[in-house]
């Protein structure tokens, strides 16, 4: 069960959404309230869960993760790459997103300044259940070292479904510090459906750790170049 007061985090969402659109907003500060003036970005900001862990020892206790689909894609625009047989790698094409083949995968014969060149152009990567275990062979091992190995498209998935959900997906993981940071909306949804994504996110990261809210120091939203919105504490 939630722990989050409503209206506070209704009211954390309105101040990012206005702030993102370039207008006033009153933020706590340890001085007091501040009053800043927002402005309106060229491109679509993130809005990110930002947690502080607390009763947890990284060093001792055992880390926690895991991962699960928001009900919007926070990142919409993210930037995937297919690598696939022959029906996935037409089907990409049809959905108008950048495909590799078998044949191109050979070209780059295990070169690690061009795997990586290439890796940096996208976020992440979709492969094909066949295609799959022949990565290491042709471009070794650099796309695991970035953390950028593909997620594996099996027989029976449609390739629009996949991608969707690759990128309404979310990963947590407890690493060597007691800070998490994810992102879970974007300024261009509507308040409703951030609030939605926020809350679902914040009950799934609720879950992981053994004391579940007992673990949880404080809990901020954030958009990209916003000022933080504390909603629990």
């Amino acid at each position: 069960m939630s722990k989050l007061d409503k209206e506070f985090l209704t009211e954390a969402v309105a101040k990012i959404l206005k702030f993102s659109q370039g207008e006033e907003v009153v933020v706590p500060t340890k001085k007091g309230p501040e009053t800043k003036k927002g402005k309106k970005r060229g491109f679509l900001e993130t809005i990110e869960l930002q947690a502080t862990i607390k009763n947890f020892d990284p060093s001792k206790d055992k880390r926690f993760s895991g991962s699960f689909v928001l009900p919007i894609a926070p990142r919409p625009n993210l930037r995937l790459c297919v690598m696939g047989n022959e029906i996935h790698y037409q089907a990409a094409k049809e959905l108008g997103l950048p495909a590799m083949n078998i044949e191109d995968l050979k070209k780059f014969n295990k070169n690690k300044k061009l795997v990586k060149r290439m890796a940096a152009k996208y976020h992440g990567f979709l492969s094909s259940f066949n295609v799959i275990k022949q990565i290491p062979r042709y471009l070794g091992p650099t796309l695991q070292r970035v953390k950028k190995f593909p997620t594996m498209i099996t027989k029976n998935e449609n390739l629009a479904d996949k991608v969707d959900a690759v990128k309404k997906a979310v990963n947590i993981k407890m690493k060597k510090v007691l800070c998490i940071s994810v992102a879970v909306a974007n300024v261009g949804m509507t308040a409703a459906e951030i609030e939605l994504n926020i809350l679902q996110s914040v009950n799934f990261l609720v879950s992981l750790p053994k004391k579940h809210w007992q673990n949880i120091k404080c809990l901020y939203i954030k958009s990209t170049m916003g000022p933080p919105m504390q909603i629990f504490y």
